[in-house]
């Protein structure tokens, strides 16, 4: 009897937990990949998958609608797919999105690529600052008087020197070549592992060549196309993938969707990495230092400029920065600061401002929408920073024509009357105190004195009318 009670008891404990584990298992979770790919979407995807095997869900689906990103974020992302032990669907979705550039590669990489009527996808050129310029060409060797358009001569009997001729020297590869073989090489190899079109993928590298989802499903580009999620998974029901080198039968009709969100680290990491927002946090962070420097003492500047200063470094850490833009802005500066205390007549501030726009507009070596430093930002930081260095250099100016007010030097310029003397020394009265005092010529006791220099404790005075 007491064994039965232990045996039920123990199956109401675990009753819930495997509920729990069925439930998980027949549901399908849901990202959402929307705008430009980066170092935030890389994190929410690699988070998402994990929290995905550990519910023990049948399928992840991706639904992307994303115009490109940057190079690295892409292949973090590429790299968790091919590794998840879950089976990965990317669906470009709802109708109108694409999946451009980078966004290309993922649903190549996916398991089961899907897309919604209305959308597109290609345009899978790296890009690079200023785009990508066009591969460079061996030149075209002058044809001759008596050659035809194929390069034979006109009476039909081949050109006798055109043996003994070498051929131009192949010119060597730019980096923009290097780049988009490497693409090439790169999608070609995902096409090949899932069994897509891998001719239609080099195309969409070197062409930028792009398909709409119906086009895409006759190019055998993606799988399937379907209206909307419950579509989405009654397609994908029964189809073979490989899963990790094992072949796995999807098994998706009916699944619930849970959708996760991004958690606060996410989306902390949205924002510090948004180009502009790591840009005004480099410059104040700047700021409140060169400010508790300064004024030793204030703390809130040092505390809050170094807290803002890491931020904004470890924000450039994670994006593409071209490291001579961001040495022109330290330059720049250092140049409006030492404007503030070398009189060098506004050179150094004007070299400054040039130094700090010039630095700021190529400080992001990239040109992926979404990751670019507006110039309208730019422009109103570094008017800002001329206006304020220029306001502390006019005070400066202020300060530096303002009579001497405390300390030794206050004493010159101050008028006195002569208490006693004797010859050409004496002593005077000035500020209520007593000073031993010396002039060039004899005064009269209690006549009116300026001080005119000082040695030691010994004023040097003259008589005031002078």
């Amino acid at each position: 009897m007491l064994a039965k009670r232990l045996v039920l008891t123990l199956f109401l404990a675990l009753m819930p937990a495997f509920l729990l584990g069925a439930e998980a298992e027949r549901s399908a979770v849901l990202l959402d990949i929307k705008g430009p790919i980066g170092p935030p979407t890389s994190d929410y995807v690699h988070r998402g998958l994990e929290d995905a095997r550990d519910m023990g869900a049948a399928v992840v689906i991706l639904r992307m609608d994303t115009p490109g990103g940057l190079d690295t974020s892409m292949r973090e992302i590429v790299q968790d797919i091919l590794a998840s032990p879950v089976p990965v669907i990317t669906y470009v979705a709802p109708s109108g999105a694409r999946a451009a550039s980078a966004g290309t590669y993922i649903l190549y990489a996916s398991h089961v690529a899907a897309m919604a009527p209305g959308t597109n996808l290609g345009a899978a050129t790296p890009v690079q600052i200023g785009g990508a310029p066009e591969p460079s060409r061996p030149p075209e060797r002058p044809r001759k008087p008596d050659e035809g358009e194929n390069g034979e001569a006109e009476n039909g009997e081949a050109d006798e020197e055109k043996g003994a001729e070498e051929a131009p020297p192949r010119p060597h590869p730019t980096m923009a070549e290097k780049a988009v073989s490497d693409a090439v090489a790169y999608i070609r190899s995902l096409a090949e592992l899932h069994g897509r079109n891998a001719e239609w993928a080099e195309k969409a590298v070197r062409e930028a060549a792009s398909l709409s989802a119906q086009e895409a499903l006759k190019a055998g580009v993606v799988d399937l196309v379907a209206g909307d999620l419950d579509e989405l998974l009654q397609k994908a029901d029964g189809r073979t993938v490989t899963v990790l080198n094992e072949e796995r039968r999807l098994s998706t009709a009916g699944l619930t969707v849970v959708e996760i969100e991004p958690d606060w680290r996410t989306k902390l990491l949205a924002v510090i990495t948004n180009p502009n927002i790591a840009y005004i946090m480099l410059m104040l962070g700047m700021y409140g230092l060169i400010l508790e420097f300064s004024n030793p003492g204030a703390v809130v500047p040092g505390v809050v400029g170094a807290i803002l200063l890491l931020l904004g470094l470890y924000a450039l850490q994670l994006l593409p920065v071209n490291y001579a833009g961001l040495a022109l802005i330290l330059l720049g500066v250092a140049f409006m600061v030492a404007e503030a205390f070398v009189p060098a007549f506004g050179i150094l501030g004007i070299g400054g401002v040039i130094a700090f726009i010039i630095g700021s507009v190529i400080l992001l070596d990239t040109d992926v929408p979404g990751y670019r430093i507006y110039l309208p930002v730019i422009i109103a930081v570094a008017a800002t920073s001329g206006v304020f260095f220029m306001v502390v250099i006019g005070m400066a100016i202020k300060a530096r024509q303002r009579p001497v007010v405390s300390g030794p030097e206050e004493l010159i310029g101050s008028y006195g009357q002569v208490a006693e003397w004797a010859g050409r020394e004496g002593r005077v009265r000035v500020h209520s105190e007593t000073w031993g005092a010396s002039a060039t010529r004899p005064l009269e006791p209690g006549s009116r004195i300026r001080v005119a220099g000082r040695d030691g404790l010994i004023l040097i005075v003259e008589p005031a009318d002078e």
